[in-house]
């Protein structure tokens, strides 16, 4: 007969097989789950290491052309604004982009009669009465704004009756040009500086793409004021560094406006020396009555930089 210690020893003894069963599975798999994260450990090392690489030979061959154009960039420009006087209108662009392309300007024969800054309140939607509103104030008399109620296009056209001048014509006398960049100034429009002199061409400088809610209002402020500066003067170029062909950027505002795009240039990478290279030539083009769109954002239709023309003796 079977007693009852014989029953508490089977079910401990099956038990202890579970028990061993279950230690000795978990074990298996455990070992497989190693194995395999460790597995994937150096196949994602051995990919970080190919990007990597790859990563550096593309940055190494932006500074190579880079270089490149920054060397042979005075004498691709040479001569093509011999006796053209250029304005130069920044709206947060980077001062090394300022000094390379006014660089590029005297080397290519042209004089740049001074810059204006703007302010970030330029573009402030909170500040668009009030800069209607002076636009207004400060108009010389004689002189008209745009029909457009926007403030880029308004505070573009004031600015370009006292900096430029168009088909030989002359630009608002020395003192209305005073005034209008001395109330600008006052309302923290401007910052201080020298008044530029007369000019025929201009060149508006940005940076990137704009931040916060209102990034594409403030953008759009700056392409349509960059506009209004082409029709005043003989021609203009709006550049910007990367990110300004984007949705937030002036450039990428522009360029999204077909009607604005068929007069005004834009270039996307000031930054570079390519890019500095093109806004040159683009003031060139400008001369000769032709736009386009340059650099290297999705929407450069016109491809890297305007073709190098031929000026003779130069």
């Amino acid at each position: 007969m079977i007693s009852l210690r014989y029953h508490a020893v089977s079910i401990a003894a099956v038990f202890l097989a579970l028990a061993m069963g279950v230690v000795l599975g978990a074990s298996g798999v455990s070992d497989r789950l190693l194995s395999a994260v460790s597995s994937q450990r150096d196949d994602l090392g051995a990919q970080v290491t190919r990007l990597t690489a790859e990563r550096d030979a593309l940055a190494a061959q932006d500074r190579a052309a880079d270089e490149f154009a920054t060397r042979v960039g005075p004498a691709a420009v040479r001569g093509l604004l011999a006796g053209q006087t250029v304005a130069l209108v920044v709206a947060g662009g980077d001062e090394q982009d300022r000094d390379g392309v006014t660089g590029l300007i005297g080397q290519a024969g042209g004089t740049v009669t001074g810059r204006v800054e703007l302010t970030d309140a330029v573009g402030d939607p909170a500040r668009a009465d009030q800069l209607r509103e002076l636009t207004s104030q400060l108009l010389p008399a004689g002189a008209q704004l745009p029909a457009a109620s926007d403030t880029g296009s308004l505070v573009g056209g004031l600015l370009g009756g006292v900096l430029l001048a168009r088909d030989g014509g002359a630009a608002a006398g020395r003192d209305d040009a005073d005034s209008v960049l001395t109330g600008l100034t006052s309302a923290g429009f401007l910052r201080p500086g020298t008044p530029p002199g007369a000019a025929k061409l201009v060149l508006v400088l940005t940076g990137g793409g704009q931040d916060g809610v209102d990034a594409a209002d403030s953008a759009a402020v700056y392409a349509r004021l960059a506009a209004q500066l082409d029709l005043a003067g003989a021609g203009a170029v709006l550049a910007g560094r990367s990110g300004s062909a984007d949705a937030t950027g002036a450039v990428g505002v522009a360029r999204a406006d077909p009607q604005v795009v068929a007069q005004l240039s834009t270039v996307d990478d000031v930054q570079s020396g390519a890019g500095r290279v093109a806004a040159v030539l683009a003031l060139h083009e400008q001369l000769d009555g032709h736009a386009g769109s340059y650099g290297t954002g999705a929407n450069a239709a016109s491809g890297a930089a305007p073709a190098v023309p031929v000026v003779s003796g130069a």
